[in-house]
């Protein structure tokens, strides 16, 4: 049997999964905004709509809302680093000066993102030191405008059209 791998080797490996980027927002049962960056997000089911993120238990945000019941998946486009920066910093008041208005089926939503996710907690299972939530959607918001901003190898990154692709799946391709 080989040894457990180390939480470095863990990043490392995984680090070759590009994943998408987001911000989980929500609210504290007084109503004042919270949010974190989350790239440990994905889709579960179609019917009924459900969606998952996975949260540190540990963390500062998710716990705060975790009992209202409500969140918002809001997905970053390519340009939105300062947002990134922003909800990852373990510090700071990230709502001060932020565009952003409340959703009527969830957390805050942030005015700029690519599609903003609206959905109440479904379940909550724990997994080691992070909590996996299942979300029912409730309602979207869909601005398709831009390009999804990725997290690949330690760095956040961008899509860019391959100006090779050819034939009728040429738009569709994405390098």
């Amino acid at each position: 049997m080989s040894p457990q791998p180390t939480a470095d080797e863990m990043r490392h490996a995984l680090g070759h999964f590009a994943t998408g980027v987001t911000v989980v927002t929500g609210t504290t049962l007084d109503g004042d905004p919270v949010g974190f960056a989350c790239q440990s997000f994905a889709s579960v089911s179609l019917d009924p709509p459900l969606v998952l993120f996975c949260a540190d238990h540990r963390g500062r945000s998710w716990p705060i809302m975790r009992d209202t019941g409500l969140f918002t998946v809001n997905v970053l486009h390519h340009e939105q680093h300062d947002i990134v920066e922003r909800f990852g910093s373990p510090s700071g008041a990230r709502f001060d000066g932020l565009d952003w208005y409340p959703s009527a089926d969830g957390g805050p939503s942030l005015a700029d993102a690519l599609t903003r996710i609206h959905c109440s907690v479904e379940q909550v299972h724990v997994a080691g030191d992070h909590d996996v939530v299942i979300g029912r959607v409730l309602s979207l918001d869909d601005t398709g405008a831009g390009r999804p901003m990725l997290f690949y190898r330690g760095q956040f990154t961008v899509t860019e059209r391959i100006a090779e692709a050819e034939g009728p799946e040429a738009d569709d391709y994405w390098g």
